[in-house]
């Protein structure tokens, strides 16, 4: 049993929240997404949180804590969906918020601290050299850099240039290990696989260098379509386009639009999809050509909107992603949502196809994104709940036609499909958390000494083991 008490006493000089009712609020990220994680989680909270603004502070808490046998989660945000930043066991959670330096920015990288703001890195770089991050979540203007690579995947952006799992999208990670005298290791090339969407069970991300790209004032559009599959099908045309820049393009199903996105929906008609596009400046009159070609009507572009409206309204990537979800979820409490992949080359075929055997039950939402270097499509479906049973028949019918479904009702590694444990990564992680403090109850392979390691399910982070 830890002795908080004298835990406290040992980081004395670190700022150090033992209030239960804050400590509670810095337990928990969006893991109310699902009915299922909120129930299983409503209670979950840590001992303490322990602010650090160093890398210094980081190894003094974890040399601390594993002196004291205390579990450690790392925070950022909270902005995560699936619990990830949630201490099941307890213990000191980690705020990284203020590590939260720009470090350096060159022709092509930026180096920052865990905690950076990745709106307020876009800012910097932009202003430093006109360039700005490839990839970044709907959660951008609160999310931090560690926190989307210790719990994401991709997102605005992937369209271009695929996920985090593609090597080159990350650069270097420096993570501390938990062990009676911290390290930290400096990770590149397919190392970084081992810290990437782990949830930090196996090192706490202090510093990352990530590549950039060329900044543009990106022009918000949403093109409106009779039908859901019209969109996706012009959403597929455009994809695949290498000529005309875009950063974002989902498809969105009626009536979700129109009752979810309340600012916006005095451009739109109950009964209309839409397709959600982030377009380069350059590249709108030949978008204009695209969508009249595809009978699609624009009907809010922000380089012709009113100066009132571009103040007002969300950003287009505040439409998309997990952002549809959650202004699903302030209309209507009861909804919940999937994670699906419709794998090339017919993945248009498999959209039509879930569609027609769910119909309103699972409208359409979908990301089009580069995959395995191909252009293709993830969903992230709203599901009109109906309890637990109908939502496992929901994946199962998914899975069962050939759409890998990344469970968001998981709160493990393995069991979400998102990132597959194996030997290597398993071996490092004896090696970073010999105690199995980081982030307790988040790896199977770790606490069930008979996991299969050679199952053949999908996982979107493969194993390591073809890395060597």
């Amino acid at each position: 049993m830890t002795d908080y008490a004298a835990l406290k006493a040992d980081l004395e000089g670190l700022p150090v929240e033992d209030n239960p009712a804050i400590v509670k609020q810095k337990s928990r990220d969006f893991f109310w997404y699902s009915p299922v994680l909120k129930r299983q989680l409503e209670d979950v909270s840590g001992d303490l949180v322990v602010t650090v603004r160093s890398e210094a502070d980081v190894l003094r808490v974890l040399k601390v804590c594993f002196a004291h046998d205390a579990p450690v989660t790392a925070r950022g945000a909270g902005t995560g969906n699936y619990g990830q930043a949630m201490p099941l066991s307890g213990g000191v959670v980690l705020n990284l918020a203020e590590m939260n330096r720009v470090r350096h920015i060159t022709a092509g990288s930026v180096v920052a601290e865990a905690g950076a703001i990745m709106a307020d890195m876009d800012a910097r770089t932009k202003s430093h050299s006109g360039q700005e991050l490839r990839l970044h979540p709907s959660t951008y203007r609160t999310a931090t850099i560690g926190g989307f690579l210790a719990g994401g995947s991709g997102g605005v952006g992937s369209i271009r240039w695929g996920g985090l799992r593609d090597i080159g999208n990350v650069i270097r990670v420096k993570v501390a290990t938990m062990e009676a005298e911290p390290r930290i290791l400096d990770l590149a090339g397919d190392d970084i696989q081992k810290v990437l969407h782990a949830y930090g069970t196996n090192g706490i991300i202090v510093e990352v260098e990530m590549p950039l790209t060329a900044a543009y004032d990106w022009v918000d559009v949403i093109v409106g379509f009779d039908e859901f599959m019209q969109a996706v099908g012009f959403a597929d045309d455009l994809g695949t386009q290498d000529g005309l820049l875009t950063k974002e393009i989902a498809p969105i199903a009626a009536p979700l639009p129109f009752d979810y996105f309340l600012r916006h929906n005095k451009f739109l008609r109950k009964e209309q999809s839409v397709c959600v596009c982030m377009v380069a400046p350059f590249a709108m009159p030949a978008f204009e050509a695209m969508a009249g070609r595809s009978q699609g009507e624009i009907v809010y572009r922000s380089d012709r909107a009113s100066a009132e409206d571009v103040k007002s309204l969300p950003p287009a990537y505040e439409l998309a992603w997990n952002h549809t979800t959650l202004r699903g979820l302030r209309v209507d409490p009861s909804i919940t949502y999937l994670q699906v992949l419709y794998p090339f080359p017919d993945h248009v075929e498999k959209v039509r196809k879930m569609q027609s055997l769910f119909g309103d039950e699972v409208p359409g939402h979908l990301e089009f994104v580069r995959f395995d270097g191909r252009i293709t499509c993830f969903g992230l479906p709203i599901v009109r709940f109906a309890g637990e049973d109908r939502l496992e028949e929901i994946i199962r019918l998914h899975e069962e036609n050939g759409c890998p479904v990344f469970n968001p009702h998981r709160y493990t590694l393995e069991e979400g499909g998102m990132k597959q444990t194996d030997r290597t990564q398993l071996d490092f992680k004896r090696a970073a958390d010999p105690k199995g403090l980081l982030n307790p109850g988040k790896m199977i392979g770790w606490e069930d000494p008979d996991f299969d390691f050679e199952s053949q399910s999908v996982y979107l982070f493969p194993g390591l083991q073809s890395a060597g």
